[in-house]
């Protein structure tokens, strides 16, 4: 005997319509709001892999967590939280290389009740771009 299955199949949707989907649900933010987010107690959260941040660079103070550690790290009610994941109020900046992946990962924290989680538009490269602070590792 087979499951019974609903009959509602997803409609596919490309990358380019569902990051359009997603970026209505949130205010993204430009590099300089990003520091000056950071100066008035915002998280940044660098979610690039190690050889990107090995060849351009580190934000200095940002949180660097890795994509598929980011929900578990965040989650202020999670046994794996990073100690700066002080509450849901907690503003979030996430920062990827190029400001596509990071707002997928907004997507996935303001269903955590991270609801003043943002990214940064143009992501790591648009920091760097405007003269903002990079760290060697």
């Amino acid at each position: 005997m087979s499951e019974n299955r609903s009959t509602d199949a997803a409609v596919p949707v490309g990358i380019d319509e569902l990051l359009e989907r997603v970026r209505a649900g949130y205010d993204r933010i430009d590099p300089r709001e990003a520091a000056a987010a950071a100066e008035a107690g915002a998280l940044l959260v660098d979610i690039r892999y190690a050889a990107l941040r090995d060849r351009d660079g580190l934000i200095p103070g940002a949180l660097v967590i890795e994509r598929n550690e980011l929900e578990w790290r965040l989650d202020p009610q999670g046994s794996h939280r990073a100690p700066e994941a002080v509450g849901h109020d907690l503003q979030v900046v996430v920062i990827c290389n190029e400001g596509y992946a990071s707002s997928l990962a907004v997507a996935s924290l303001l269903q955590l009740g991270l609801h003043r989680a943002t990214d940064l538009i143009g992501g790591f490269q648009a920091w760097r771009a405007a003269g903002l602070p990079v760290a060697a590792t």
